[in-house]
């Protein structure tokens, strides 16, 4: 199933030609269009296998509202934390060298061991959002890079999940940008803008994705820069050693975020790029930057 939120927090179920939704939303218990007091969803995220007959049922009986004339909002509402990934690309871990030498003058060793880190929520974007780039950091002349991911969204959380069980554990999967200044400032600091995690178009409910280790990640900047191309099987730690690790760290909740890092061909942002990531069985979305 692939589920968007769209309009004032509304809940879709997307048919299967990514083409039109049915508002489903009559079927989830105690909705509240706030934003902020998205409950309704994160109960989802924990909850869904007992809801989905009755979401089944309203997708079925609605009437089919054409994507083109919704506004899609972030794929996730309210999660308590965005948790990424960082260097858990070969390829990406070699590249960094030589941006960290051309951006910083140096290679700090320490960055290039996999870990985790926070992003602020508030930097979560939806698919119809641009990417704005801060004017400080512009004026400053450091580069803004591109980082498209696989990003996983909890259902069940628990803490110290092994990873044997780790996918039992995910609600489902959707595409991300992780937006990234690259300065000598934190990383959560440079990835933590506004606008700075789009996601989406919608998040495809674990049992329909199928193994995370079998996707395809691409971008393309402004329709011909085939920039990023990689298989999620080359990740250094896996789906679920990622979701078991941060689990040793928090406590993850049903609807937390993970990006689950960034593949080879990250590069330069700037005011009037056109992004395009997709991942395959999960679509696609076009991001303009400004």
């Amino acid at each position: 199933m692939r589920l968007a939120i769209f309009g004032e927090s509304r809940l879709g179920v997307v048919n299967a030609a990514g083409t039109a939704l049915v508002d489903v939303t009559a079927a989830v218990p105690g909705h509240d269009p706030d934003p902020l007091t998205a409950g309704w969803w994160r109960a989802l995220c924990r909850d869904f296998a007992a809801l989905r007959p009755a979401l089944e049922a309203a997708a079925k009986e609605g009437p089919e509202i054409a994507l083109d004339t919704v506004r899609l909002r972030p794929a996730v509402l309210g999660p308590s934390k965005v948790i990424a990934a960082a260097c858990n690309y070969a390829d990406h871990v070699t590249e960094m060298h030589g941006v960290q030498e051309r951006t910083l003058g140096k290679v700090e060793h320490w960055m290039m061991d996999f870990d985790v880190f926070l992003k602020a929520p508030s930097s979560l974007a939806g698919p119809a959002d641009d990417v704005v780039l801060p004017p400080e950091e512009v004026a400053a002349g450091h580069e803004i890079h591109h980082e498209s991911e696989l990003v996983v969204v909890v259902g069940t959380g628990g803490r110290d999940i092994p990873a044997e069980t780790a996918l039992d554990h995910v609600f489902g999967y959707t595409l991300g940008l992780d937006i990234t200044v690259r300065s000598q400032a934190d990383r959560s600091r440079r990835k933590s803008y506004d606008t700075f995690s789009p996601i989406g178009p919608w998040l495809t409910t674990a049992d329909e994705t199928g193994d995370p280790a079998g996707l395809t990640i691409d971008l393309v900047l402004n329709g011909e820069d085939h920039r990023q191309h990689c298989d999620t099987a080359d990740m250094l730690m896996p789906v679920p050693e990622v979701i078991a690790y941060a689990s040793r760290i928090m406590t993850l909740h049903p609807g937390d975020v993970i990006f689950t890092g960034a593949p080879s061909g990250v590069g330069p942002i700037q005011a009037g790029d056109l992004l395009d990531t997709r991942i395959s069985r999960l679509g696609g979305m076009t991001i303009r930057v400004r």
